[in-house]
């Protein structure tokens, strides 16, 4: 029997909020907080604060990392960012803040790793997707570039074997007529899925296919029918698990409200390369709003770790 972890933020104005979180669950569905709703990480390097998580399991080490955007609202909007957006993306950190485990409970201090050059922008939403044909790690996020007009954030990726050396950032995707952010990419069966989010045109989620993790991705026109209705530049931060029935589960980040209100809706797919995704809301329960991150399978001794450690609580 397999389990899951949820590694993200939560939702508040003050700096607790923009720190690492976990939640847990046994089934996917109902999920419970872990250390009391407290952060379980704290990051005191960089901007001092962390959001858009990935984790993942090294497949010959079996150690653990989490990756996340280094980046404060809660200090920084108010301080080097004047209230801009605009001054976030363009003047933001090239780093991503890291952490790593042997155990899920036991984490290294934080360190910042440096992808981006003078080129980039801020460097967004960190993703990792283990490339069997190259038998290395795909990191991919989203940045504005020099190169990519319009202000436009793409999609770039780095490999690695070790998490210490990173190659250089080359273009994973773009999309012509609008910026794309947010990638979370899957492998089933020789196949690699990412989920999008697209900023204009539409301003939705999309999902692309490919037979290499890096590309070249084609859209999945079903999922686009599947989204249809639900309202534009309100859903973000895609993030899959595929369930122990075979089922996959898609969650999206609503952002429409102020507040609590924000959190994550799950969709379910039958099968991933269909592209059909049900809303079922109903069938899910959250302790409280969570924020963009990453689900990890983990096992029922990994989950009981988790739970029955004792975290710091301050």
């Amino acid at each position: 029997m397999q389990a899951y972890l949820f590694v993200h933020f939560r939702e508040k104005a003050t700096p607790d909020g923009e720190q690492v979180y976990f939640g847990l669950s046994k089934d996917g569905f109902h999920w419970e907080e872990v250390n009391n709703g407290r952060p379980v990480l704290w990051a005191y390097y960089g901007d001092k604060g962390v959001r858009d998580f990935t984790i993942t399991r090294r497949k010959d080490t079996g150690k653990f990392y989490i990756f996340a955007t280094d980046l404060s609202l809660a200090y920084g909007m108010r301080n080097q960012y004047h209230n801009s957006w605009y001054e976030i993306s363009v003047n933001g950190s090239k780093n991503f803040s890291v952490w790593e485990s042997d155990d899920l409970v036991n984490w290294s201090e934080q360190r910042l790793v440096k992808l981006g050059d003078e080129n980039f922008g801020c460097l967004w939403a960190p993703d990792i997707i283990f490339d069997s044909e190259n038998e290395d790690y795909v990191i991919h996020w989203s940045s504005p570039h020099k190169d990519y007009p319009n202000g436009f954030k793409g999609i770039y990726y780095s490999r690695t074997k070790d998490f210490e050396t990173f190659s250089k950032p080359e273009v994973l995707y773009r999309k012509e007529d609008s910026g794309v952010i947010d990638s979370a990419i899957y492998e089933e069966n020789g196949t690699y899925y990412m989920f999008v989010k697209s900023e204009d045109k539409p301003a939705k989620n999309l999902l692309l296919k490919s037979d290499h993790a890096t590309g070249p991705y084609t859209r999945i026109e079903a999922f686009d029918e599947c989204m249809a209705d639900l309202a534009p530049h309100v859903y973000e931060a895609p993030t899959a698990v595929r369930l122990e029935n075979g089922k996959w589960c898609l969650f999206l980040d609503y952002y429409g409200v102020r507040g609590a209100g924000q959190g994550y809706v799950p969709f379910i797919s039958e099968n991933i390369d269909e592209g059909k995704f049900v809303r079922s809301d109903v069938s899910f329960s959250f302790p409280y709003g969570f924020k963009h991150g990453t689900i990890l399978t983990i096992t029922m001794e990994e989950y009981e770790r988790i739970k029955n450690h004792q975290w710091n609580q301050e």
